[in-house]
């Protein structure tokens, strides 16, 4: 019987939601008129039995945690025996008048409830009283079962790219029984002398040991110690509240802002972003000259991976943003600059560093006490409309959690031709989200990417909304 551990990295976000809710989410836009019915009810037994018979392309969705106990090794994904679709799949009414505001409160509102550990570790909220018959789609995946680029390939898992595929037949589907105790203690006792045999092997072999390390050293000293983000009121640690906000653009718009600055998509994201953070604390009334906020951005180790992918396989680049700099063309040029050198260094995932209970606590301790008060991420979605039991995806925005003394993060995804940016703040360190959105817009505008404004999909625009000048 294979026994599906979890991995040191999954291991830590599931220690980390205790603290900090660790659910990575999604929030689409539908157009509803397939999916409600003559008297304008949602067909949600429909779209139950429709993603259930998909749920054979991704087993986390019926799987749970369980944890063995002592000698028995780490934690492990076993069948759920009782599982249930009904108890992941719901509708929520939102209150008139229906618009972007109302999605907004029934996001924060389901995000604050937390998944249940004895089910798995996901949830799909339609939300119902949108104005055009539209429908929101909240989807919250828990970080223990993926990070956010195998979250996106999960959710896509469910779509189609034509209006008329039919759902097909719910597969008939038995759980296998947990392994035994005696099972559990044999493959611990395993993983236990592989992991020894590896490191008998590094000492074996120190050239090539002292090589290895040598050649990530520029990426660690990068994320454990390099220079900390200079001191704001951003630097304080996260609450349990949350607020979102919504940024439109284009994904041709801002491929060329990239293309005259040599730049990449997630440049200007983070040239985005330091636009934001400059309006933010001069709003404050706090000195931008000489200072440098670090923000953490993700490298996915899943290159050349195909189909859905699960768990945590991603490494942390930290970038430094020089706010000082007034110019934003030459701020897009310099983070342009960093980026570019900081990709070329060789990283791996962290994860043979925490591997036990304490080390993950000496990590956790760790995050809390680096200076990187924001947390980015660009995912790069399909380029063709997506469908769900017929029913056009119009727009997906990425929802990111937040951790430690890190209040702030802004997930971009492309979608059909349209850059989708999710803010995410906590709303004791940041209540003023608005106008770090406004310095966002402020800058890509700037920079000559200027966000769309009156097209989202929630007033009637097209999927891909075109300019009104």
């Amino acid at each position: 019987m294979r026994i599906d551990r979890l991995n040191s990295l999954d291991r830590l976000m599931l220690g980390a939601s205790n603290t900090w809710p660790q659910d990575v989410g999604a929030l689409a836009i539908l157009d509803g008129a397939e999916l409600l019915d003559r008297a304008g009810d949602l067909r949600i037994d429909a779209l139950r039995q429709a993603i259930e018979s998909r749920l054979h392309l991704v087993p986390r969705f019926r799987q749970i945690i369980f944890d063995p106990g002592r000698f028995q090794g780490g934690p492990l994904w076993i069948d759920d025996p009782a599982f249930d679709i009904a108890e992941h799949i719901h509708e929520h009414v939102l209150p008139p008048p229906g618009g972007e505001h109302e999605v907004m409160e029934a996001v924060e509102q389901l995000r604050k409830r937390r998944l249940a550990p004895s089910r798995p570790l996901w949830e799909m909220w339609f939300l119902t009283g949108l104005t055009g018959r539209q429908i929101g789609l909240y989807v919250r995946i828990h970080h223990a079962v993926a990070d956010g680029m195998a979250a996106m390939t999960t959710v896509a898992a469910f779509l189609d790219r034509s209006a008329d595929t039919a759902p097909g037949p719910v597969v008939p589907w038995i759980p296998v029984p947990a392994p035994s105790s005696r099972d559990l203690f044999l493959d611990s006792v395993v993983k236990r002398l592989e992991s020894w045999m590896g490191l008998f092997a590094a000492l074996l072999h120190p050239v090539s040991t002292f090589r290895r390390i040598r050649a990530t050293w520029p990426a660690m000293h990068e994320l454990v110690a390099e220079a900390p983000s200079t001191r704001t009121t951003l630097d304080r640690m996260v609450g349990p509240d949350r607020h979102v906000a919504l940024v439109r653009d284009r994904v041709d718009d801002v491929k060329a802002v990239g293309k005259s600055h040599q730049a990449t998509v997630n440049d200007v994201l983070l040239a985005a972003i330091a636009g934001g953070l400059r309006a933010l604390l001069q709003e404050r009334g706090e000195l931008v000259r000489g200072t440098t906020l670090r923000v953490y951005s993700p490298i996915s180790l899943r290159k050349g991976m195909p189909g859905v992918q699960q768990g945590n396989l991603v490494v942390q680049m930290a970038i430094p943003l020089e706010l000082g700099e007034p110019d934003p063309f030459r701020r897009l040029r310099q983070i342009a600059a960093s980026t570019k050198e900081r990709k070329g260094r060789a990283r791996t995932s962290l994860g043979f560093l925490i591997h036990g209970r304490i080390t993950r606590r000496l990590m956790l301790m760790a995050a809390m006490r680096q200076r990187v008060n924001v947390a980015t991420a660009s995912i790069p979605g399909p380029t063709e409309p997506l469908h769900l039991l017929g029913a056009p995806v119009l727009e997906v925005f990425p929802i990111l959690p937040l951790i430690a003394n890190e209040p702030l993060a802004a997930g971009a995804l492309s979608y059909a031709g349209a850059l989708n940016i999710g803010i995410t703040a906590d709303v004791d360190v940041v209540p003023d989200i608005d106008v770090f959105t406004a310095g966002v817009c402020a800058e890509l505008e700037t920079l000559g990417a200027p966000p769309l404004v009156g097209h989202d999909a929630l007033t009637g625009g097209p999927a891909v909304p075109e300019r009104s000048d």
